[in-house]
């Protein structure tokens, strides 16, 4: 990876007469968690599409190592992502998702996916049926579908919604480690009180724009 890994420059995003995202500027660096605070509808969301490859930008560009998304690249080459709510089958166990990712896009034992389980404390419960799964539970099966393998981009939407106090602790200590392995960490919150503890910069959103920049 190399120093300036992202960079977002004036991106912009229309539908119709909704303009979603009104000119949006990061550059974040490997080893660094940068935080979007706001509201729901505030932009997070979809600006987190966008640099995932997953929306086209009406305006502006989203380069990694000097790639651009859309032209050199179609999606980041090493990204590890979960935006909203995670889909999985209901008829397989939690293990057996992830084995069934695992087997699409890499070639991860069946112990290490144990221990990313465990990892996002899922240990008990990663033999029982995905739909028997609480919204907390689901939640963190998302988590460790995100950060299993390894990636150099790890991107987290609304990571605690469903998780308790000792649930969101294990998460905020899972997104330090993952920047300590060095990857660049994007995560966002409805309050950036709540991110400030791991975060190295944080924008506060609001209507598509960027309205705060903070470096903690």
């Amino acid at each position: 990876m190399s120093e300036n890994i992202l960079c977002v420059k004036n991106i912009k995003k229309s539908f119709g007469g909704v303009h979603a995202l009104k000119g949006v500027d990061l550059t974040i660096k490997k080893g660094e968690t940068h935080c979007l605070a706001g509201e729901n509808g505030c932009g997070k969301s979809m600006l987190m599409r966008v640099i995932c490859g997953l929306v086209i930008p009406t305006h502006g560009s989203v380069t990694i190592d000097g790639e651009q998304l859309g032209k050199e690249l179609s999606f980041p080459r090493s990204l590890g992502m979960m935006i909203e709510k995670p889909g999985f089958l209901g008829s397989y166990t939690g293990l057996q998702n992830l084995e069934m990712l695992a087997a699409i896009r890499s070639e991860l034992k069946k112990k290490e996916i144990e221990d990313v389980l465990a990892r996002v404390g899922l240990e008990d419960v990663m033999h029982k049926k995905y739909r028997k799964y609480s919204l907390g539970m689901k939640q963190k099966l998302g988590i460790a579908a995100a950060i299993m393998e390894k990636p150099d981009i790890l991107i987290l939407d609304e990571p605690a919604n469903a998780l308790d106090e000792k649930s969101e602790e294990q998460l905020w200590n899972i997104v330090r480690e993952e920047k300590e392995r060095g990857a660049l960490v994007i995560v966002s919150c409805h309050t950036a009180e709540v991110l400030e503890s791991v975060a190295d910069e944080i924008y506060r959103m609001d209507c598509g724009r960027v309205k705060e920049h903070i470096v903690c």
